[in-house]
C-alpha cells in the first residue's frame, strides 16, 4: 500500500544523502550566460559519456535549460562557497561576479571547480516536477582541488578531516562517535564508559589505530565527519584528539564491553572523560537539531565552527 509523502520530510530525508555542489551553465539565444546551483548530478554512462542533471519546473531557469542544445557542470570546489549561494540567488549579473572561461560548446565553466563537464544535450527526459536532463560530454577536467560537499542542509568541507590528521603528528589520539539504531556505541570499562579511540586513524591492521581498535571490537563502523579537534591541556598528555562522528553500518557484535546507549540514557557521571562527556553532550543536542559543526581548540575552551548553512 502506498502512503502520503510529506513533501517537507521527504526532501530533509533526501537531505542525509551526501553530495557534490555544481553550477549549471549555459547560453541563452541572445548569446547570454545563464546558470544555476544544483547538487542532482549523477554519472549516466561510460561509452558514450552521459551525465544528468535534474531541473525543476518550477525553477526559473527551466524555459532555458529545457530548450538548450548544450550545457557544462562546474564541480564547485570546497572554497567556492560563495559561488553556490550567488548562483543560487536571483541576482541578474551572477557571471559578473564569477571569473569564468568558454567552453567548446560555447558554455561556461567556472574558474577554479575542482572539476567540469563540457556537454551536448543528449536527451531530455520528463520526470514528475522535474526533468532529467541528459548530457553528452563532449569536453571535460579534473584538478587535485577539494570539491565542496554538502548533506543535509548544510556545506561540508572534507579536507578539514586530512589537515587535522596531518596536524596531529604522532602524539594523537583518535576516536569516533557513532550512531547505532537511535543511541551512541560506547565502551564499557573499569573508570566508566569511553568513546573508542586509537593512536591514529589507519591502517586496520595496526592494532593500535582507531580502524584496528574497531576492527578488533568486531564493529563494521562507517565514520563520515569530523566532529572535533582539540589539544590536552596536560604538558604529559596525549596531544592533539580529532574525533569523527560516524554510524555502525554492520550487525552489532558480541562483545561485553561493547554497548550502545539510546541519546535520553546517556548516564553522565559515568563517562570517564570530562572532554568526551561535553563532546557527547554536544552531539546530542546537535542531533536533536540535526545541525552540525566542528569543535576546535583544547580540551577546556575552544568554538564550535557551525557548518554553513545553504
Amino acid at each position: 500500500m502506498s502512503k502520503t509523502i510529506d513533501a517537507m520530510e521527504f526532501r530533509k530525508t533526501l537531505g542525509a544523502f551526501v553530495t557534490g555542489v555544481t553550477v549549471v551553465s549555459t547560453r541563452q539565444e541572445d548569446g547570454t550566460p545563464r546558470g544555476f546551483t544544483a547538487n542532482s548530478f549523477t554519472s549516466v554512462s561510460l561509452d558514450p559519456a552521459l551525465v544528468l542533471i535534474c531541473i525543476g519546473k518550477s525553477a526559473a531557469s527551466y524555459p532555458v535549460f529545457s530548450a538548450a542544445g548544450h550545457f557544462s557542470i562546474s564541480i564547485l570546489a570546497e572554497d567556492q562557497k560563495q559561488v553556490s549561494s550567488l548562483f543560487a540567488s536571483k541576482a541578474a549579473d551572477k557571471f559578473e561576479q564569477v571569473a569564468w572561461q568558454q567552453g567548446q560548446t560555447g558554455s561556461p565553466i567556472i574558474a577554479g571547480a575542482a572539476a567540469w563537464f563540457d556537454c551536448e544535450t543528449h536527451q531530455v527526459v520528463e520526470a514528475g516536477d522535474h526533468i532529467i536532463l541528459i548530457g553528452r560530454v563532449v569536453d571535460f577536467a579534473n584538478t587535485s582541488v577539494s570539491p565542496l560537499g554538502y548533506g543535509r542542509g548544510a556545506y561540508l568541507t572534507f579536507s578539514l578531516s586530512q589537515d587535522a590528521l596531518a596536524a596531529a603528528g604522532p602524539r594523537a589520539r583518535v576516536g569516533a562517535i557513532l550512531e547505532y539504531q537511535g543511541g551512541v556505541v560506547l565502551l564499557k570499562t573499569d573508570r566508566g564508559y569511553t568513546l573508542p579511540t586509537g593512536t591514529r586513524l589507519e591502517p586496520a591492521s595496526d592494532a593500535h589505530s582507531l580502524r584496528g581498535v574497531l576492527a578488533g571490537l568486531g564493529l563494521d563502523a562507517q565514520l563520515d565527519f569530523l566532529f572535533a579537534v582539540y589539544e590536552d591541556g596536560a604538558a604529559d598528555a596525549t596531544g592533539v584528539n580529532v574525533f569523527y562522528r560516524g554510524r555502525v553500518s554492520g550487525a552489532w557484535p558480541a562483545t561485553s564491553s561493547l554497548q550502545w546507549l539510546a541519546l535520553d540514557s546517556i548516564p553522565w557521571e559515568q563517562v570517564a572523560d570530562e572532554a568526551e562527556r561535553a563532546m557527547l553532550q554536544r552531539f546530542v543536542r546537535e542531533r536533536t537539531e540535526d545541525a552540525f559543526g566542528i569543535y576546535m581548540g583544547d580540551a577546556q575552551r575552544g568554538s564550535v565552527q557551525s557548518l554553513a548553512r545553504a
